[in-house]
């Protein structure tokens, strides 16, 4: 994560996306950077339009924002019912404790 973070900073900056900015800004955040990993990440974002990325990514949250509101509401309906069986539960078993006191 820390690479890709990097590398979105330097296109929030402006400056190019390759190794050796990637490298200094990683190394500047205490990350000791991996040769390997920072070769990766530069070529896969090679030709990359990142900013068109980002903008779609940013998309794809709001869409699943309702899927977990309407998961969220199921939940809550089905808490009330769990809620109601233990109530009834109870005055069962406070009836079957008044009946033994007055049996």
């Amino acid at each position: 994560m820390e690479y890709m973070y990097a590398a979105m900073l330097l296109h929030k900056a402006g400056s190019e996306i390759n190794e050796a900015n990637l490298t200094k800004v990683l190394d500047a955040a205490g990350v000791k950077a991996d040769k390997a990993k920072v070769t990766v990440v530069v070529n896969a974002l090679k030709g990359v339009d990142v900013e068109k990325v980002l903008k779609e990514a940013v998309v794809a949250p709001v869409a699943a924002a309702p899927a977990a509101e309407a998961s969220g509401e199921a939940k809550s309906e089905e808490a009330p019912k769990a809620e109601e069986k233990k109530e009834e539960v109870n005055e069962e078993q406070a009836a079957e404790g008044l009946g033994a006191l007055f049996g």
